[in-house]
């Protein structure tokens, strides 16, 4: 990894940059520091709209009035997105007792992996129904054996109407699982490379996670293009990481697949 790193690292922000960003369009996923690119484009256009009603009054602009956001309700209606507190409520209602004691984390802790909360979508009889009621799904990964679990909340009635369990189903990482990503492959040999051209880039050692800005992707078997040791990847939950140095380049870390399931990286062939 050390040649391959520094080969790219000269060139990172403009061609690996645009590799990445490229790559990220067709896995679905957004880069860090990528939103917002048109804020000052809309900063310029409101102040040239302020001036010209100024001329049009013959006077001072006045003082805007800054309005304050409407309080967000403990319970959101229809298609509404879901609220704090219901995002709190379907998770403490979706993680039993049982199911926390039976499963694992990525950190090797008890209780699943918490990937996120969304709000499901309405039965085939309920779309034209204005009084159908509100409804969460709740999706963990359970890192014990390697199953995706997904809990249906009633927001009405506070009950789980349905859960499903999946193996070989891998959605994207959550925040906390890139992170330990990102700590398996500081603090493995293979990610001395990576150690050694964060050092280049900023004149400090990296350490945690927190110094890197990331995104991720998952990595599949494919038959003949791997190592023996990732034939399993698919059905453990393996990521590649898309490191970033924080207001600096991206360091190519491709040709590592972290296996957060077995806790181990292993390089690709080739």
């Amino acid at each position: 990894m050390r040649t391959t790193v520094r080969r790219h690292l000269g060139k990172v922000v403009a061609g690996t940059a645009l590799a990445v960003a490229a790559t990220a369009v067709m896995v679905g996923i957004t880069l860090p520091g990528t939103a917002g690119a048109d804020d000052t484009g809309g900063s310029k256009a409101g102040q040239t709209t302020g001036q010209a009603a100024a001329g049009d009054q013959g006077g001072a602009v006045q003082p805007g009035v800054v309005e304050q956001a409407p309080a967000e309700g403990d319970k959101g209606t229809g298609s509404d997105p879901l609220t704090d507190d219901e995002l709190k409520r379907v998770e403490r209602i979706a993680l039993s007792r049982q199911l926390f004691n039976a499963s694992q984390d990525v950190e090797g802790d008890r209780g699943p992996q918490r990937l996120g909360v969304d709000l499901a979508a309405p039965e085939a009889d309920e779309v034209d129904d204005p009084d159908a009621p509100r409804r969460a799904d709740v999706t963990f990964y359970d890192y014990k054996n390697d199953t995706v679990v997904t809990k249906t909340v009633n927001l009405d009635t506070g009950k789980v109407e349905n859960t499903a369990t999946q193996s070989g189903v891998q959605p994207p990482l959550s925040n906390a699982e890139q992170n330990e990503a990102a700590r398996l492959l500081i603090a493995d040999p293979l990610g001395a490379g990576l150690r050694a051209d964060y050092q280049d880039a900023t004149g400090k050692k990296l350490t945690a996670p927190d110094q890197l800005q990331l995104a991720s992707m998952i990595y599949r078997a494919v038959p003949g293009a791997q190592p023996s040791a990732l034939d399993v990847c698919g059905q453990h939950r393996c990521v590649r990481l898309l490191p970033k140095v924080k207001n600096g380049p991206w360091i190519d870390a491709r040709s590592l697949v972290i296996d957060l399931s077995a806790g181990k990286v292993v390089e690709l062939d080739g």
